[in-house]
């Protein structure tokens, strides 16, 4: 097996995945972080799963 790599993402592909997970938590999908206390804004709780590595969204690149 291939040694997996972190993917460095551009600005405008973690604006769209912040997004689109924002987007999912406001309709009701189930965090898959513990969250930290109080925090129920839907974006801040996007950013924190980005950072924990744990969105269900997959960037696909095409051309490169």
């Amino acid at each position: 097996m291939a040694k997996q790599e972190k993917i460095i993402l551009t600005k405008y592909e973690k604006a769209r995945l912040i997004g689109a997970r924002a987007l999912q938590l406001a309709m009701g999908a189930p965090c898959l972080v513990k969250s930290h206390k109080g925090v129920f804004n839907a974006v801040k709780l996007a950013l924190f799963e980005l950072e924990k590595d744990a969105l269900p969204l997959q960037v696909v690149r095409q051309g490169l």
